[in-house]
């Protein structure tokens, strides 16, 4: 697996998100890499983030979706330039649509395995569809369309 996280390499301005944001020290702080093809972040939900007891909230697995998605939109952009993902400029995405199909309560206390696979990249657009995984066992799949942040609103 690649060891550079795209989320590493966001720039201070935009490396706040809740979801992706390494300095947001609130926030899941998740980290999305290649492997292989596919693109994989884990995440461990705590016990405030149940639903009901012994399940995940749908809230948080949706924003792990959304944010996966825009990480690999971002892994997506620097592989289609041949770059790497500390090179300049940055690539930022933020999410236009989220669909998120629940397809099993998601059980909480097990590390989540939330993989990507790149379906289109088409100019400032990358859709992506997401699995989430517990146990091996997928529990939520969804299909993000990222847009890239225009490069002047992104700070160096």
């Amino acid at each position: 697996m690649n060891q550079k996280a795209v989320q590493d390499f966001y720039p201070e301005d935009f490396a706040q998100c809740y979801g992706c944001g390494r300095l947001n020290e609130f926030g899941h702080q998740i980290k999305t890499y290649w492997d292989g093809d596919e693109t994989v972040t884990k995440f461990t939900p705590k016990p405030y983030h149940t639903a009901l007891p012994g399940y995940v909230y749908g809230g948080l697995l949706a924003s792990l979706i959304d944010c996966h998605g825009t990480g690999s939109a971002a892994l997506a952009a620097f592989k289609n330039e041949n770059r790497d993902v500390d090179t300049l400029p940055p690539f930022r995405f933020v999410t236009a649509s989220l669909q998120v199909d629940y397809l099993k309560p998601t059980p909480i206390g097990v590390e989540l395995e939330i993989r990507g696979r790149i379906v289109e990249l088409k100019g400032r657009k990358v859709v992506t569809e997401i699995s989430l995984f517990a146990n091996g066992i997928e529990t939520v799949k969804g299909k993000v369309i990222a847009v890239q942040v225009p490069e002047h609103l992104i700070q160096k």
